[in-house]
Parts: C-alpha cells; structure tokens; sequence
C-alpha cells in the first residue's frame, strides 16, 4: 500500500469492503452501441458523448456510464444480482473530455428493506474510507411524488417546483404556488419540506406532520425500516435528511442520497433507487446501487508535494558506473527506494543522502 497512490489505495479498499459484503466484481468494454445511450441521454449527467464508427460500421460510443451498461446485460429473473465495478466513464468537464475514475456497486432484483439498508451501510462506509469526516445525505422520492401528487401538476409545474426544492429556493417556490392557483396547504407543506435538513432523529417528526397519502406514508415506513438496519450495524452517525436531493422521476422512484466528505466543495457519491429505468428496458426487477467518483479524490492530495524518497544518491561524473549499481542494488535490497541523482539534487525530498563522488 506504501507505493500507491491516495486513489489507488481507495479503490483497494472499497473492492476489498464489497467484496466482504458478497459482492462481485463485474467487468466490461469501454465501448457501447451509441443507440443505449441516445436512448437514454437524460439518465446521464451530460447529454454529450464521445462517439465513433466501428469496424462492422455500427455507431459506438465511449462509456459514459456504468449504470446503463449493467442493466442492459443484467438477467430479469428475479435472482438478486450485488454487482461491484472499478471503471473509467468518458464526460465532459468543462470544454473538454475527461476520463474519470468511479467505483460503485449495484443490487438489482427482488429487492426487499435489508438489501437497501445494506446499500446505505456500504455508501457510509465508502466515504469513512475515504475520509472519516464526511456525511451521507437522504431523501426519498415517493415521498416527494406523494406530496406532489396533492395537486393536478403539468409536467413543466412539476419541473419547475422540483427545481425550487433543489435549489432550496422558498420564495420563487412561493411565487410559484401563488401564479398557479395552488392550495394554500400545498404550498406550506412544500415550503415546509423545503426547510427540512438534519439527523434523522431530529427532523423525522417534522417530516411526519407532511405525511398526507398512501404514497407519503409508504415512504416514511421504508425510511424508519432503513434507519432501523443503520442502527443495527451502528452506522447511523452522520446521516442526514435532506429533501432538496431530487433525482429524475421517470428513472428514480424510492430512496436517493448523496455523499461528501471534508475538504472536497462537491459530492463525492451518488446513488438510489432506480427501478423505473429497468421498466424502459422492460425488466420488472428492483434495482439500487451509487458510484463513488474518484478522480475528485485529486482535490485531496492535501500538500501538493513530491513524495519523499528514503535514500537520495548522489553521484558525480567520475563514479564508476558498477559502483553506482552495486550501491543502489544494496538500497533496495534492503527495502528502501533510492533517487539516483548526478550533481546538485535541487529540492528532492529524502530521508537519507549518500553521496559516490
């Protein structure tokens, strides 16, 4: 572990904790059909993709999800498939084209309450591993799809207050109900989930006075369930409600979150429940999973300095070129790196200087 990399050090650990929770490790091509993802361009964070034409003239593109892929090739026969991967996507990060790094997992079949406790344990330990200051934020879609469906909403009112709830935006969310005519009780009890951050304990029963369906009280029954399992394995720490986490209705239809971690301004981990997209690939298994992105991990190479070497030999331009070979077989035999350097080493870092001049 001492030679790799922060980020190569992370993805041996979060193979190594899916791996101990029987997940195994699912391989594939950098490259898909083009049509997957046309057909799918609002499930993914850009809709710009990096395509080219294959050797049999078929339309292909570079990978710019993992999700897709999986469920694509996943079997719908209800066997309940924990799926683990470590694999680059090809984005946009501003003008240009990045390759970014992301392990994540998924769990797709007959899903029941414990196999999305267990994802939420995963995402939890997932961002310890990386830094053991760092939160997991959750909301739930059926419950914003039950509070929602309190009024007879055109697709563009929908999108427009789901934005609002994003944005944590109460006056243009306020506006928004007077323009429309909405009932003053919808209106509160938006502004009201709006306001809603903190522990779970803190804020469920606040969440529980929104409780107005069949739909709502669904929700609120699988979230107690799920943080009954977090505190269960004690995982509950730094778990937090938070409704303003809105995902795309017509792909996300339960449990959601997001996961940070200190001295990185973004998400680190995204995930939640998604069994809407597997019913556009006509499959009726549940499905769940989040991706850890880690080349963001680069922000944390926290000195910026070169790394220090054990040994730094110098030499000069009469020392015998055997001399100098005996010397540093005798460094790394004996489990230390050694810099080999001819005349003034400048400001490398080292622990120890030999000099063969």
């Amino acid at each position: 572990m001492d030679v790799l990399r922060y980020d190569e050090q992370a993805i041996m650990r979060l193979r190594a904790l899916y791996r101990q929770f029987g997940y195994t490790q699912y391989r594939m091509s950098r490259f898909e059909e083009y049509e997957l993802y046309a057909d799918n361009k609002t499930f993914l964070a850009s809709g710009e993709i990096i395509t080219f034409t294959g050797a049999g003239g078929k339309l292909m593109a570079l990978r710019p999800d993992v999700t897709l892929s999986i469920v694509k090739n996943a079997k719908d026969n209800g066997a309940l498939k924990k799926l683990y991967y470590n694999e680059n996507v090809y984005r946009p990060d501003g003008y240009e084209f990045r390759e970014h790094m992301q392990v994540g997992l998924e769990c797709i079949g007959d899903l029941d309450v414990y196999s999305m406790g267990e994802t939420l344990i995963l995402a939890r330990r997932s961002l310890e591993m990386l830094n053991a200051r760092s939160c997991l934020d959750v909301s739930h879609m059926g419950f914003i799809n039950g509070l929602l469906g309190e009024e007879n909403l055109a697709p563009e009112q929908r999108a427009e207050i789901l934005r609002c709830l994003s944005a944590r935006n109460m006056h243009e969310l306020n506006a928004l109900c007077g323009k429309y005519g909405f009932a003053d009780t919808f209106r509160d009890r938006i502004s009201k989930l709006t306001e809603l951050y903190g522990p779970y304990g803190e804020v469920i029963g606040k969440l529980k006075s929104l409780n107005v369906n069949e739909e709502t009280g669904g929700a609120l029954e699988e979230l107690e369930a799920i943080y009954g399992i977090l505190r269960s394995f004690k995982a509950e720490k730094d778990i937090n409600l938070d409704f303003s986490i809105v995902n795309d209705l017509r792909y996300y239809n339960g449990i959601i979150f997001h996961g940070y971690i200190e001295g990185i301004p973004a998400k680190v981990l995204s995930g939640g429940r998604y069994d809407e997209l597997l019913r556009k690939f006509g499959k009726s298994s549940g499905a769940i999973g989040f991706a850890v992105y880690l080349d963001l991990l680069e922000r944390l190479n926290q000195s910026g300095e070169e790394e220090e070497v054990d040994v730094l030999l110098i030499y000069g331009n009469g020392t015998a070129a055997e001399d100098l070979a005996n010397a540093v077989m005798s460094i790394t035999d004996s489990g230390k790196s050694v810099r080999v350097q001819r005349g003034d080493p400048g400001n490398i870092k080292h622990k120890e200087i030999i000099e063969l001049l």
